[in-house]
């Protein structure tokens, strides 16, 4: 699969929190480097996301924010 996307960033599942109707996917990226994402149930449960499971960040935005 080819995606526009340019940062995509390998890691594994360290957690799924399955909401009413989205769920929070906790990726940890390199030893404490942990990104998050908000998805919906079905993605999850189309994905078969689980705990340990191996999966690419795809973060596609034209902002990128920085705080100090």
């Amino acid at each position: 699969m080819k995606l526009s996307a340019r940062n995509i960033l390998p890691g594994r599942v360290i957690a799924v929190t399955k909401g009413t109707t989205t769920a929070h996917v906790k990726i940890e990226l390199a030893p404490g480097l942990v990104v998050f994402s908000a998805i919906t149930n079905e993605a999850v449960d189309d994905l078969a996301l689980k705990v340990g499971d191996s999966v690419s960040a795809v973060i596609k935005s034209s902002d990128v924010m920085i705080g100090k």
